[in-house]
């Protein structure tokens, strides 16, 4: 169109940045970006959010942020395409600093701008302005029960301040409008296994969702590992492996890394680990190799409490040929080797980890202080 002088008009542009952004073509959208800066559409509130959803997406978030604070006339879509891209980044504090903005720029919340909020506050373990959030989606939003991913970040957000017994009351009250009870989403139903397993209680993740089959919704993937996973942890192996198998038989699905790896750290729990080694072999042959890294590192945890030296160190050796680089893994190894005294080993790992620059991570912890004045 313009090689051959016709016009670019509003609707042209967006399409041309959604197509950008659908690719991830950030060049071209960055011409795109330079015609309408020339032509003055820049002062088009549709092209701007459509320029900062491309930019966003491609996880450009400075250009994104250049952009809102150059539109000369915001509305709460240029908004929540900035929160989007903040929450991909998982730069929380810049989500809050921007909801924070929006009542002073006069723009209005809606039910995606209160999903970023609350992700934001699960990621930052921000329980107060979670609550507040929460409060004012009741007061603000007459169809709460409507929206599945609002309900199931509330889930989240309480889960991964630890207020399980919030969690659930969402989950509870989800689904029911003005008296009567609906059918609850995967997405729910899902949210709340997570949350259950994430905080330790694998009794209550194999109940409900033995409680979601009985009420006729299919789980998904997602699903699945969380059940097989609390299987694992609560010592019922025969459970887990039947789990499984009836993912694949009755449901379909096609098991996926993080599937097997919770198979096989369910049998490493209980001690199998020849079959954790026959499972793991077994994945190697149906999948890139990449994928089995996670499985390595669980026979590899298993064998140092089970005392299984010679195990352990082919599966740490399986583990680094597939990533070098991995601390993990060296970590483990390296326990291994102090559990059997191994202390000359252990010099020549570290001169190994020294050599390619690699260190063991700090563990940090987030807490939310809250400040009284008198």
């Amino acid at each position: 169109m313009h090689v051959n002088g016709v016009c670019l008009d509003n609707y042209s542009l967006c399409s041309s940045l959604k197509a950008s952004s659908s690719i991830k073509d950030v060049i071209f959208g960055k011409q795109v970006h330079v015609h309408v800066i020339k032509s003055g559409y820049l002062s088009s509130v549709f092209v701007g959010s459509a320029l900062i959803d491309l930019y966003a997406k491609s996880s450009s978030v400075g250009d994104a942020k250049v952009v809102f604070d150059e539109i000369p006339v915001k509305n709460s879509v240029c908004a929540n395409a900035l929160l989007s891209g903040y929450c991909e980044a998982k730069l929380w504090d810049e989500v809050l600093e921007l909801v924070r903005l929006m009542p002073a720029l006069k723009l209005e919340y809606d039910n995606f701008t209160l999903s970023a909020m609350l992700r934001a506050c699960a990621g930052l373990s921000g329980i107060e302005f979670g609550r507040q959030a929460h409060a004012y989606s009741i007061r603000k939003f007459d169809d709460m029960v409507n929206d599945v991913f609002v309900q199931s970040s509330l889930i989240e957000m309480y889960g991964k301040c630890g207020l399980v017994w919030k969690a659930l009351q969402v989950f509870n009250l989800a689904g029911h409008e003005q008296g009567r009870e609906r059918s609850k989403d995967v997405v729910l139903w899902t949210s709340m296994l997570c949350v259950y397993g994430r905080n330790g209680h694998f009794n209550e993740v194999i109940q409900l969702f033995e409680a979601m089959l009985i009420v006729g919704t299919e789980p998904d993937g997602v699903a699945f590992v969380t059940v097989i996973s609390a299987c694992g942890h609560t010592g019922q192996v025969k459970l887990g492996v039947e789990y499984f198998e009836s993912m694949i038989r009755d449901y379909k699905l096609d098991p996926g890394p993080e599937h097997y790896s919770c198979l096989v750290d369910l049998h490493c729990r209980a001690g199998e680990l020849d079959k954790a080694w026959k499972l793991i072999n077994e994945m190697l042959h149906k999948r890139h190799g990449s994928d089995s890294v996670s499985m390595w590192g669980a026979l590899l945890s298993s064998c140092y409490d089970h005392g299984n030296f010679e195990l352990g160190k082919l599966a740490a050796q399986k583990a680094l040929e597939l990533d070098p680089q991995n601390v993990g893994v060296y970590v483990m190894l390296s326990n291994l080797y102090a559990k059997f005294n191994m202390w000359d080993e252990i010099g020549r790992l570290r001169e190994v980890m020294k050599q390619k620059g690699l260190k063991k991570d700090v563990g940090c912890s987030w807490i939310e202080v809250s400040t009284c004045h008198d």
